[in-house]
């Protein structure tokens, strides 16, 4: 198959690259081959924001969806038949700065300056969704949008200012950031054949089609399969790691799909997080929390709910929830597809029960949910963090008795892992306080926790404990309300008391 060149939009044109290495990262790319140092190296593994670029993507009615990734993660030949817009775009022709850039100014958004260009990148990926001169977004709504983004000088205060304040000034005239420019540009930089692009004995293939996706790896097993390298991406810039050829599984428009079938949300390996959990929510809102609180808005813009699970992290926190609900995984190899339950993907640590060449293709979540279902993410921070303990709790209960259990937790075992003892312990009992702490303390026979730097051994298995009893607290008869097991849900200055 004959090498291609990396194609994309950026700074007002088409830009080409032939010979960088594939594992090149777009922020290598920008400070060190094109000298645009607006966009700033903090972490290297996408958890500061200060490397907060745009890309916009072609959406199925022909317009362009712009959303905020991390371009130190994301290597270089993932932008082919993307736009790419950086911190240097925003400013007009004149010289003046963009709306968001002038909010931050007038609000006093930036000290030291040096996470400013991320803050605003994020803050004009929102503002792509509103009307200039219309209602701003809701403070919520911008703090959503700047999860990604560390601040340690400012304050996030007035920088949330300046997200309400952007969308009342003046919208540019004339800019090099003109949706249908773009969108035309992008249509005639789309491929109709998987792209193939190789530098120094590595090569990167991104198919138009499951089949010749499944094609791919069954010629070659071993290949790496990149998604939204959320989690490969720091193989490179943390572990130094040669990873190989790679399988990209971004430009597969069969695998890109959601849609409800048959009692099932069939959601595609290429399905983003943000909008496999904004499916799942529709369909089960008990999600909310957790959905809004896995990693960051540019995670999850990047990230890939099939990635998630077929990397099968310990303390991923997809699977607890989606195991909780009986959810399968479609499996292909060549252009064969088998299903299995979630939770018989893990076998052990890093070990998963899929055959030589085979790979995610989607995964089926049931509509119907259980008559209780909750999550709960315990970790140091609130936004942004990874899970020392993620639960997930689903029963039915008929007059007064549990019919139905599935209990899965995260971050307590090597692996995803349902509790079969706690299960045991509650299926055929009344759903009484009594019936509670006997599941509790038969989590004890499901999970020897460890202790490393997010928790102790002690810790998690007394967290999650108090999670399955917060549980009962919601669901019994009489359930407390919100403002009695969450304190996020008080309102300002209620208080409770015992």
């Amino acid at each position: 198959m004959e090498t291609q060149t990396i194609r994309f939009y950026h700074r007002g044109q088409v830009q080409e690259v032939s010979d960088a290495p594939v594992t090149r990262t777009v922020l290598q790319y920008l400070r060190e081959d094109v000298r645009c140092t607006g966009t700033k190296e903090g972490c290297a593994e996408g958890d500061c924001g200060a490397c907060t670029v745009v890309l916009g993507e072609l959406k199925p009615d022909g317009d362009v969806e712009f959303k905020a990734v991390n371009a130190c993660i994301q290597f270089l030949p993932t932008l082919d038949g993307k736009a790419l817009v950086t911190v240097e775009d925003l400013r007009q022709a004149d010289g003046t700065l963009h709306p968001v850039q002038e909010a931050m100014v007038e609000c006093h958004g930036s000290q030291c300056g040096f996470c400013t260009p991320g803050f605003v990148m994020s803050l004009w990926a929102l503002y792509q969704q509103h009307t200039p001169g219309g209602a701003p977004p809701a403070r919520q709504e911008i703090c959503d949008a700047l999860t990604g983004n560390l601040c340690r000088c400012t304050g996030y205060r007035p920088i949330v200012d300046a997200g309400q304040r952007m969308m009342a000034l003046p919208a540019p005239a004339a800019s090099r950031l003109n949706p249908k420019q773009i969108a035309d540009t992008l249509r005639s930089l789309r491929r109709g054949e998987t792209f193939h692009y190789s530098a120094r004995g590595q090569h990167f293939y991104a198919p138009r089609t499951a089949a010749e996706f499944g094609a791919i790896k069954a010629a070659e097993p071993g290949i790496r399969i990149l998604a939204g390298s959320t989690d490969v991406g720091l193989w490179v810039t943390k572990q130094f790691r040669e990873l190989g050829n790679l399988l990209y599984v971004g430009q597969v428009e069969d695998l890109n799909t959601v849609a409800e079938r048959d009692g099932y949300v069939e959601i595609g390996a290429a399905v983003t997080l943000e909008k496999a959990y904004a499916a799942l929510n529709a369909a089960h809102p008990e999600l909310e929390e957790l959905w809004k609180r896995f990693a960051s808005l540019p995670i999850r813009n990047a990230g890939t709910l099939g990635g998630n699970v077929a990397n099968g992290s310990p303390i991923g926190d997809s699977m607890p929830a989606l195991i909780a609900l009986g959810t399968e995984v479609v499996l292909q190899h060549g252009d064969v597809r088998r299903t299995l339950p979630l939770e018989d993907l893990y076998l052990a640590y890093q070990k998963t029960a899929m055959a030589e060449g085979e790979f995610v293709a989607g995964l089926r979540v049931p509509v119907k949910g259980p008559g209780h279902f909750r999550t709960y993410k315990l970790s140091k921070r609130f936004d942004e963090d990874i899970s020392a303990v993620c639960a997930a709790f689903g029963i039915s209960v008929d007059d007064g008795m549990v019919t139905h259990a599935r209990i899965a937790f995260g971050g307590m075992a090597a692996t995803p892992r349902r509790a079969a003892q706690a299960e045991a312990a509650l299926v055929g009992q009344p759903w009484t306080e009594a019936t509670a702490r006997a599941a509790m303390a038969a989590l004890g026979q499901d999970y020897t926790p460890l202790t490393d730097m997010r928790a102790t051994a002690a810790y998690r298995a007394r967290g999650a404990a108090n999670l399955l009893y917060r549980f009962w607290l919601e669901t019994r008869d009489g359930a407390l309300p919100a403002a009695m097991v969450n304190v996020r849900a008080l309102g300002a200055g209620e208080t409770v008391s015992a």
